[in-house]
């Protein structure tokens, strides 16, 4: 099966086409998201407020990196378990987002909002997140600094290797 070369910014018009099962290379902008920023964001949307990014159209992975050793943008930065977002995810799907990319499987009520928005579940290697780090070329904190590791961040990604998942129709690759 050949690997599909994907863009960020292409998700909001691509995304209904991918399969479960699909390889995929993504390059551009994600944005870390975990628990705790989750809550916050969540927080914030309650409030009338922004989220400190844009969830129209956008790309967010589970993952909490570690600080970047010299010469690097980023340290290891594997994916983590994405059923601790399941919570928040529908209301996020709801307002545009089109990727979440992490690990293991999602409640059926993300699958069902996936398919009513129309986005879709990226899977990482878990347990390889040096790896993962080599495809992130640019990572900038732009929120909530004081989670360290959980902090929002703005990741550059070059040719990250994933897997489909979950489709938009709710094809899964997940038992």
């Amino acid at each position: 099966m050949d690997e599909i070369i994907l863009n960020t910014s292409e998700l909001a018009e691509r995304a209904r086409d991918l399969r479960a099962g699909q390889r995929v290379l993504l390059s551009g902008t994600a944005y870390t998201s975990r628990d705790a920023a989750h809550k916050r964001i969540i927080e914030m949307l309650d409030r009338g407020e922004e989220p400190p990014y844009p969830l129209k159209g956008a790309a967010i992975y589970y993952a909490g990196p570690t600080p970047a050793p010299e010469g690097m943008p980023i340290g290891s930065c594997g994916p983590t378990t994405s059923a601790r977002m399941d919570p928040y995810a529908p209301r996020l799907l709801d307002l545009g987002l089109k990727c979440m990319i992490g690990k293991g499987g999602r409640s059926p009520q993300v699958v069902e909002a996936m398919k009513q928005s129309g986005a879709v579940y990226l899977c990482a290697v878990g347990g390889a997140g040096a790896l993962a780090a080599k495809c992130i070329t640019e990572c900038q904190v732009i929120a909530f600094e004081d989670l360290g590791c959980e902090s929002v961040k703005r990741l550059t990604l070059r040719d990250f290797p994933l897997i489909v998942g979950i489709d938009s129709l709710g094809g899964s690759i997940l038992v």
